[in-house]
């Protein structure tokens, strides 16, 4: 029922210029305390593409910025959250991203390097309940149109680790899912922001179609 209602509110919330279009933007999050949250401006936009092409969605060519305490989240099933450093949400905005999460939303949150130990804080204000768990190579989100048997891939080197996808799971269901030591953001950036190789990038945007269709294909 709380997902039925949240996929309800999302199709009647369409901003107007996408309501004429018949399509929905992918979202970014913005939250305070002075990290970047803006990083990789054109990330969503490629993945967006990238999608409409593999997957036969129909994203809009712009995403949208929607702030962690705003009711506007509850417009978009997917939303994604990037940065390198602090993150701080208030009472209220920790409130309303639970809200949104149990509601039928998910997050997807990409360590652009130096965020980790922020984020794990804020989020376990969002769930003090839970824990991030990695999630076994056996995941389906590793497996849906594409196949990551060995789990993320690598983007960009920071700290010599393996990447690892985390996740927060609300009764059995995984609302939020956290890439770390993978940079996929960077990998959807242009070509020349990186320089990163079109192999490469084509796995980070491999990965990302993934999240987009089990995020849309869940029941």
């Amino acid at each position: 029922m709380k997902k039925f209602m949240f996929l309800l509110v999302a199709v009647i919330c369409l901003s107007a210029t996408n309501r004429e279009e018949g399509t929905l933007n992918l979202a970014l999050l913005k939250y305070n305390g002075g990290g970047d949250w803006y990083a990789n401006p054109t990330a969503l936009p490629n993945l967006a593409a990238f999608c409409n092409e593999t997957l036969n969605t129909n994203f809009g060519p712009e995403y949208e910025v929607v702030d962690v305490g705003s009711v506007e989240i509850f417009n978009f099933p997917f939303v994604h959250m990037t940065g390198h450093g602090n993150v701080i949400f208030s009472d209220l905005e920790a409130a309303n991203l639970r809200n949104y999460l149990i509601g039928g939303g998910f997050l997807h949150i990409d360590d652009n390097y130096g965020m980790d130990p922020y984020v794990r804080v804020a989020m376990k204000k969002v769930f003090p309940e839970l824990e991030l768990v990695e999630l076994p190579f056996e995941h389906e989100i590793y497996h849906q149109k594409y196949e990551f048997n060995s789990g993320l891939p690598k983007i960009h080197e920071h700290d010599k680790k393996p990447p690892q996808g985390f996740g927060l799971l609300w009764e059995g269901r995984l609302v939020c899912f956290y890439s770390y030591e993978a940079d996929l953001g960077d990998g959807w950036e242009d070509e020349d922001v990186h320089k990163d190789p079109f192999e490469l990038r084509v796995q980070a945007l491999k990965m990302g179609a993934n999240m987009i269709q089990y995020v849309f294909g869940r029941e």
